[in-house]
């Protein structure tokens, strides 16, 4: 089989025959098999066997017949190599032993060892650089959302103690912002060099800040990240996470290709923001997948005829797969997303050609 480079392309805001599509949390606990290698494993007893992890990565690629591979891994797994000590516990999330509360805390943190720490994730990347035929993505939590679980010490909602340290103390703030943005740029550019096709940058939690305080206390650290990158080809994409729409507008100036959106905001109203500098990518509602497929395949529709006014659209969800997801509907709703927007496609070829 040729390798399908229609993600690649999309990215690049460059002509495709058909949209390419892929699902955040594509590898995982909706697949049947999966849930079989999790009870003999955990997520991070998986990533530390880079022959395990790359099949897990693959699945959805022979299954769902998907146009990229996301790397099964974890956003937490680079903390480790900087000094947090953390469990990613059931039903719960990120745990963290030693939380940062202070510049001492901060201070402590050291610099990131990927090819020493995180040689399985490095395996894993070289293994499917080799099978693959497709792109790989591989990715990074952002600094909020990273600093979140961090000073939190496990999930929150109201990020009280995230925002007290922002507000409060920002020049410990900013230490750990510098901390985490070294040790980003530091593990993507290893993930590029051993293989991976594209990168995200995943901030799933960021919209909960107000877009003063984005500009603020976060953006500037996102913008040295891509601008660390920028020398590297491969595809860039930022997600700014759920709730983000209002924060869009305050991207032109990140060096990534393409922006994330989340259900809550059209594709042409996201371009509108974004002030059209960026190819995007999204947004069904996940929990659409309860639905009967015709609703489905409905909602799609308006998707992809929103995505397909301009060059550069990715298919994905506004946020990642749920367990109860159906593997069959999500095999229905690819084989639709390749089928109409083929369609489409033509149309607005013939349609062009006609004026």
């Amino acid at each position: 089989m040729a390798y399908n480079d229609t993600f690649i392309r999309a990215c690049r805001k460059q002509p495709v025959d058909r949209l390419p599509v892929w699902y955040m949390r594509q590898a995982g606990r909706y697949d049947p098999d999966y849930r079989k290698i999790k009870e003999n494993y955990s997520l991070l007893e998986i990533c530390k066997q880079p022959e395990l992890a790359a099949e897990v990565t693959m699945m959805p690629i022979h299954k769902l017949g998907v146009d990229a591979a996301i790397l099964y891994s974890d956003i937490m797994n680079p903390v480790a190599s900087i000094g947090i000590d953390f469990d990613i516990v059931a039903n719960v999330g990120p745990v963290i032993d030693n939380p940062i509360r202070s510049a001492e805390d901060v201070q402590k943190l050291r610099p990131i060892d990927v090819e020493g720490d995180l040689s399985h994730v490095i395996e894993t990347i070289r293994i499917l650089d080799r099978q693959l035929e497709v792109p790989l993505i591989t990715f990074a939590g952002a600094p909020f959302t990273i600093a979140s679980y961090l000073i939190e010490g496990r999930p929150s909602k109201s990020y009280i103690r995230t925002k007290e340290m922002m507000y409060g103390a920002p020049d410990v703030w900013f230490q750990l912002m510098d901390k985490l943005g070294d040790m980003i740029i530091t593990y993507l550019r290893a993930h590029i060099a051993n293989g991976a096709k594209a990168v995200q940058l995943f901030d799933s939690w960021v919209g909960s800040l107000a877009p003063r305080d984005f500009r603020t206390f976060v953006l500037p650290t996102i913008e040295r990240i891509f601008k660390g990158l920028e020398d590297l080809p491969q595809p860039k994409i930022y997600f700014p996470g759920v709730s983000s729409g209002e924060l869009l507008s305050d991207l032109h100036n990140v060096q990534a290709d393409c922006i994330g959106l989340d259900w809550r905001v059209p594709i042409s109203e996201g371009r509108r923001r974004l002030a059209g500098k960026f190819a995007v990518q999204g947004n069904l509602d996940p929990y659409l997948l309860t639905a009967p497929m015709d609703v489905i395949e409905r909602h799609a529709k308006e998707i992809i005829d929103d995505g397909l006014e301009s060059p550069g659209y990715v298919f994905n969800l506004g946020h990642g797969l749920f367990p109860e997801a159906s593997l069959d509907k999500l095999k229905q709703l690819t084989d639709y997303i390749h089928r109409y927007s083929e369609e489409a496609i033509v149309r607005l070829a013939e349609t062009k050609g006609a004026k």
